[in-house]
């Protein structure tokens, strides 16, 4: 094979770059590749004296393909004979065409999901509540200045695209030993009101009341009526809810995606019909419900398996009793497509055509625009009875999707969600009153 490879080149040439190659295989992700691939990819690095990046480029492209199931690297070489930039380039350019289609599951089974891991849950003592903003919060996306409180770290449901897997490499799940007591002796301005979510480190129910958390965040929004405190989740772990009384101040909010997406790329959540139907517990009870459609997903069919769960969402709740619908899209950084890239598993998230954007990747605009527009009209009965956003997501694209202004700044968007979230929770605060003296007269 080395003869074939440097057919016309001395022997001390084929052992120098046996030894580059050598060296510089290990910085790359050749050892994740099939080993046919491998012995391709060696093949052409020896006879096209391929650079360190080069090498690290073919395979990136060749791990993306087996990722996302699609043919090899193989398949897409040219047949030609060309100098090594121009067959390089037009390698980039079929693995980019492949990378821009709208991506289908239908070669996509059971078996292509990651092994379940279960977490070890541990319990510590940490320094400070975990009590700041939003950890994506920029001048640059409208963001409605969201407070997170980081009542637990790490999370069990392993999302491909989550970009919690590049926080948390230990199979911990890391519990507060001293969180109700911090809780407590947090001072707020009573005069103020605050919008505080506890799903951004970890899902806000997967874990119930372990560690009391559950129990301390309710009994903190009963305290503090001026606060909007947000259980953002993919779980249908609500059992302490719906067996213990807890404030009108609470919102308990879905992520929702297509059943396509949750069986192939939200690897260990409920399911859709497990959401809705929790969602429709905790709305039966008297309390506010809110769903997230972050990240949406580009994809075949997404249009009508978006609009789906609109239609599904129209008929089974009231407007009433739904406080939000947000939208969002996915957006990388280079350090969580690497943590992507690393793992052992199939998924197609990373096939989607990207638009580098503030040092962030990302769908192109008009995506995104399609993908909104097509959503939020989906739910023309409901536009002016549920506060509708868009999550960090660039200002210019609110006026295509709402057909409205967008807001002045990041602070006039904050201030008209708390506006809206609070009309309703007041509604909901009379309506249990209500219930209570009702209950009392009998």
């Amino acid at each position: 094979m080395a003869d074939q490879i440097f057919h016309g080149r001395s022997a001390s040439g084929k052992q120098e770059y046996a030894e580059k190659f050598t060296r510089i295989s290990p910085q790359t992700l050749f050892a994740k590749l099939p080993v046919d691939t491998q012995l391709f990819l060696k093949q052409k690095a020896f006879s096209l004296r391929f650079t360190q990046q080069e090498l690290r480029e073919m395979c990136q492209i060749s791990n993306d393909l087996n990722m996302w199931k699609e043919s090899p690297l193989e398949a897409l070489w040219p047949s030609q004979n060309a100098p090594k930039k121009r067959l390089l380039a037009l390698v980039r350019n079929q693995y980019l065409a492949v990378q821009g289609k709208a991506k289908s599951y239908v070669r996509f089974d059971a078996k292509d999901k990651p092994k379940s891991i279960k977490p070890r849950l541990v319990t510590r003592a940490k320094g400070d509540l975990g009590l700041g903003y939003c950890p994506v919060a920029s001048e640059k996306t409208r963001c409605c200045n969201l407070l997170t409180l980081d009542a637990v770290e790490r999370c069990g449901f392993d999302c491909s695209y989550c970009s919690i897997q590049s926080f948390y490499h230990e199979n911990e799940v890391r519990f507060d030993e001293g969180f109700a007591q911090k809780l407590q002796k947090l001072s707020l301005d009573p005069d103020q009101i605050y919008h505080i979510g506890t799903g951004q480190s970890s899902d806000s129910l997967m874990w119930g009341n372990h560690n009391g958390n559950l129990a301390a965040l309710c009994d903190f929004a009963e305290q503090n009526p001026n606060v909007i405190l947000e259980f953002k989740t993919k779980s249908k772990n609500i059992k302490w809810l719906l067996q213990n009384d807890f404030p009108a101040n609470i919102l308990c909010t879905w992520s929702l995606n297509p059943q396509e997406i949750i069986d192939n790329e939200e690897h260990q959540a409920a399911s859709l019909a497990e959401r809705l139907n929790c969602a429709r517990k905790i709305a039966d009870k008297g309390r506010l419900v809110g769903f997230h459609f972050h990240p949406m997903i580009w994809y075949r069919g997404f249009e009508k398996s978006y609009a789906d769960i609109a239609d599904t969402l129209i008929r089974q709740f009231h407007p009433q009793e739904v406080a939000l619908i947000s939208m969002g899209t996915l957006t990388y950084t280079k350090d969580v497509m690497r943590t992507i890239r690393k793992r052992d598993f199939k998924s197609k998230i990373l096939q989607m055509p990207f638009e580098k954007v503030a040092g962030k990747y990302a769908y192109p605009d008009e995506i995104k625009i399609s993908m909104f527009q097509g959503l939020y009209s989906a739910f023309s009965d409901w536009h002016e009875k549920v506060f509708y956003y868009l999550c960090m997501e660039p200002a210019k694209l609110w006026q295509p999707v709402f057909g409205v202004p967008d807001y002045a700044d990041n602070a006039a968007f904050e201030k008209a969600m708390k506006r809206a979230y609070m009309g309703k929770i007041d509604y909901c605060r009379a309506s249990i009153d209500g219930s209570k003296a009702s209950n009392t007269l009998k």
